[in-house]
């Protein structure tokens, strides 16, 4: 006994001794490597989890933390918003990335949610990148994290589209890449660099997306044992255009009609990105000091396939099963590169997806469209009899409605009024489940129930004075939506609900039950970190994948 006290204290004497960066560097993971798959609703991972290998997506949720029941919670489930709740800690209300693009009222026009125009032109041989996260209000967790280590950590974004990589890595990243359409090279932005890195030349130059493009797309497994698909001729997908829906894509041929940057819509544009995110890793040495790195990967290609072919089809069914293989590929490269141990994986999606209209009619579903030019039009000829005169609604934009303020003003007519009357009106139209005004949101708290989402969407500055909700399964058309296309959101399930898996470090292995708010990944990163909450952060920390 008395030599166990003696070793304790040797260890007490000795192990508080040592120098402060040791015991940090032991406590935190080297390198974090956030992955986001847009649109992987939740059930798409236990829809396929049988096809799936050993080391891909079955050793992140056997090996780590998967929560089961992660959600956003808020109304315009898009994919913007999405990463930017990750980064950020908060809800669009908190962010100000309330849509992919959003109206804006002094300007009278549609707003890119990265772009910015004050900028100077873009790097050369590319086409004008003005883009920049200066859109997203409050620091991201990769921000504290530059912050508290006093720029030592490196931050670096990949991914096919521009505003992924740019809203996921926040304000101080040092480099963020995405997949430019004319010349099928990764490029950035004058915000984070005046030229390319010689090591993204030589990766543009080596022309690896000709490979992928040569070869035709054939399926993984014999077509016959893609069970959990719809067949492969259907009526429900749009494809490659001119009756190209069925296997196998001759990628050269759709390469010569479209250009490369076909290779979104295909299985090798996550490989590709992958690709760009291991040279990543190795240029920039990524996990190999004493201070944390992040690197922020999204892939696109999903989203892309969903668009074309739909969420039951054999085509998103295939790129999951060869999104697996890349996983695995990456997860080797880190265990080998950073080290066992030495890293932290967060995986997840932007958002969900939505079956396809027509599939769901005919299994008997209560589904419907809901026309926004005619119900405006409608709207304006109901405001007209009211109030006299004309042109009351300024714009209409996702599901709200801007109102026309100065003539608000000038008639001398309360806005909480016409906004409420407006909400009232919309809401007796058919496929119309809710409706709320900007003066309701501003002035109440909803802690729970379909206003609470409505208000985590709403910001002052950006959003409409009216926001509706179409019921569940109705999709909208009219004001440039098609609904063959699969690009709409909602604050349902489907749209709303994506799993959340975090691997490696000192991550246990376990199943995570109760309801968790997407806006606590930041929260809990900054948590595990030990750094300040970003600024604007509403979530909590996940407190069962805390180290005590």
């Amino acid at each position: 006994m008395r030599k166990y006290f003696q070793g304790l204290f040797f260890l007490l004497f000795f192990g508080l001794n040592l120098p402060a960066q040791t015991l940090v560097a032991h406590k935190k993971p080297k390198l974090i490597v956030n992955i986001v798959v847009e649109q992987m609703r939740y059930e798409l991972l236990q829809r396929y989890m049988n096809k799936f290998k050993e080391e891909g997506f079955k050793k992140l949720i056997r090996g780590g933390s998967f929560c089961e029941n992660a959600e956003y919670d808020y109304l315009i489930t898009e994919s913007a918003p999405g990463y930017a709740t990750l980064a950020t800690g908060t809800t669009p209300s908190g962010h100000g990335i309330v849509s992919n693009v959003w109206y804006n009222r002094l300007k009278e026009k549609k707003i890119y949610c990265v772009e910015d125009n004050a900028l100077p032109n873009s790097l050369p041989h590319f086409d004008n990148h003005k883009y920049s996260p200066h859109y997203l209000f409050g620091s991201t967790y990769s921000d504290e994290l530059k912050i508290a280590s006093f720029k030592q950590s490196k931050v670096i974004g990949v991914a096919l589209k521009d505003y992924a990589g740019i809203l996921m890595s926040g304000h101080l990243a040092d480099e963020v890449y995405w997949f430019d359409d004319e010349t099928a090279y990764w490029t950035s932005s004058v915000f984070y660099t005046d030229s390319l890195k010689e090591w993204v030349k030589r990766f543009n130059e080596k022309q690896i997306i000709d490979v992928y493009l040569s070869r035709k797309w054939k399926t993984l497994l014999p077509i016959n044992l893609y069970k959990e698909s719809l067949a492969d001729r259907n009526a429900y997908e749009y494809g490659f255009g001119d009756g190209k829906t069925v296997f196998p894509h001759d990628l050269k041929e759709l390469s010569k009609e479209y250009g490369k940057a076909i290779i979104k819509y295909t299985p090798y544009g996550n490989t590709y990105t992958k690709d760009f995110a291991i040279a990543a890793i190795v240029n920039e040495r990524l996990g190999k000091d004493k201070y944390t790195d992040v690197l922020n990967i999204g892939f696109s290609t999903p989203a892309y396939i969903n668009e074309l072919f739909g969420v039951r089809s054999i085509e998103l069914e295939d790129v999951y099963l060869r999104l697996d293989a890349d996983l695995a590929h990456l997860i080797h490269f880190l265990e080998d590169f950073v080290g066992k141990g030495d890293f932290l994986i967060v995986l997840t999606s932007d958002r969900g997806c939505a079956d396809n209209q027509n599939y769901y009619k005919e299994l008997g579903m209560p589904v419907g469209e809901f026309n926004s030019d005619r119900s405006i039009s409608v709207l304006e000829s109901y405001l007209k009899a009211v109030y006299g005169r004309k042109n009351w609604v300024k714009a209409y934009y996702n599901r709200q409605v801007y109102l026309n303020r100065l003539r608000i003003d000038i008639s001398k007519i309360s806005l909480s009024e016409i906004q409420q009357k407006t909400a009232d009106f919309l809401t007796e139209f058919t496929g119309v489940a809710n409706a709320s005004t900007a003066s309701v949101l501003q002035t109440t708290n909803f802690s729970s129930g379909a206003l609470r989402k409505f208000q985590n969407t709403y910001h002052p500055k950006r959003s409409g004075d009216v926001l509706i909700s179409l019921l569940p399964g109705w999709l909208e058309t009219g004001n440039g939506y098609d609904a063959t296309y699969y690009k709409q959101s909602s604050p349902y399930r489907y749209d709303a609900h994506v799993p959340l898996i975090w691997y490696g470090w000192n991550i246990p292995a376990q199943k995570i039950v109760r309801p968790v708010h997407m806006s606590d990944v930041a929260v809990s990163l900054s948590r595990i970190l030990g750094i300040a909450y970003p600024s604007g952060a509403t979530g909590v920390a996940i407190e069962e994948l805390i180290v005590k």
